[in-house]
């Protein structure tokens, strides 16, 4: 074993040590945030277990990887994780037969959000599944710009700009609709 200081086994002097007290504040902190994040994104709200079965395997990855875990941005890099497990998790559901199968793919489909108001289902459905991404993880998830911008593995300057232009088509999209319903 190499007891130089920086060995593999020591954590690096700068940031505090990824361990179970560490993990434990990580859980308390976060969990819920993840079950409610696939909660509204699983088809017709998933059921609870679904939900809290990628909740925990989010959290899992994070115990195996807690040395990939940025401190101080450890929401974020949750959020990207199960981003990517819901990718996962959706090509494994059973196949929809192909009158149900939308006409481009979605990341996130705005019929089956848990979304009260029928005018903001269809305005959002409108929208690219990138912008609805963006929009829902500003709005339902309350991420801040810098945490926005580690979720889509840009620059802080690129998630503004992003986000600036989710919500210029967000207006576009709701104007068009109302012109069309008071046609």
């Amino acid at each position: 074993m190499d007891d130089s200081p920086g060995s593999q086994d020591e954590p690096p002097h700068d940031r505090p040590a990824h361990d179970e007290a560490w993990f434990g504040a990580l859980f308390d902190a976060h969990s819920r945030a993840l079950y409610s994040y696939f909660v509204r994104r699983l088809p017709d709200g998933g059921r609870a277990s679904d939900a809290e079965d990628l909740a925990a395997e989010v959290l899992a990855t994070a115990w195996r990887r807690r040395d990939d875990v940025p401190d101080g941005a450890e929401l974020p890099w949750l959020y990207r994780t199960a981003g990517y497990l819901l990718a996962n998790h959706r090509r494994k559901m059973r196949a929809l037969p192909v009158a149900v199968v939308p006409d481009e793919p979605d990341d996130v489909d705005p019929a089956t959000l848990a979304v009260d108001d029928d005018a903001v289902r269809q305005v959002l459905s409108r929208l690219s599944s990138r912008d609805r991404r963006i929009l829902l993880l500003v709005a339902w998830d309350g991420l801040s710009g810098d945490d926005l911008a580690q979720v889509l593995g840009v620059s802080r300057g690129g998630a503004d700009a992003a986000l600036s232009r989710a919500r210029a088509r967000l207006r576009d999209a709701w104007d068009a609709h109302e012109q069309a319903a008071d046609a």
